[in-house]
């Protein structure tokens, strides 16, 4: 039950749920992207990503620098029942219709990029 509750309690979250989305959309988005996406200061944007991480919903993985964040790929059988379920009524939602279009213009630069930019405070969309 704890299991059940804390995946419930991630996913009533909107830029959880935002999150969730991008990564079933992308597969795999550095932390930087997803900062970007979202629009949210950088350590509410991680706050988010650990109760992801947490409730067993998202995996990251770490690479010299950056930390990448993704689905996971053998999720237990209740998060990705739960998932799939979240993600397929959550793309009719006007928020990530609009994350869908936010998310080219992002992945049109690379994380090393991006970085750049957000340090001199410029974002890219």
């Amino acid at each position: 039950m704890r299991t059940l509750l804390a995946m419930t309690a991630a996913l009533s979250d909107i830029n959880r749920a935002r999150i969730v989305c991008a990564l079933e959309r992308c597969e795999e988005l550095c932390v930087c992207q997803i900062h970007e996406l979202l629009g949210l200061a950088p350590s509410t944007t991680s706050k988010h990503l650990s109760l992801l991480v947490a409730a067993g919903l998202v995996d990251s993985r770490k690479e010299g620098r950056w930390v990448y964040y993704r689905l996971p790929d053998e999720a237990d059988a209740a998060a990705a029942d739960a998932l799939e379920w979240f993600c397929a009524h959550a793309a009719e939602e006007p928020a990530i219709a609009e994350d869908e279009k936010r998310l080219d213009r992002i992945l049109a630069y690379t994380p090393e990029e991006l970085c750049r930019r957000q340090a001199k405070g410029t974002r890219c969309c």
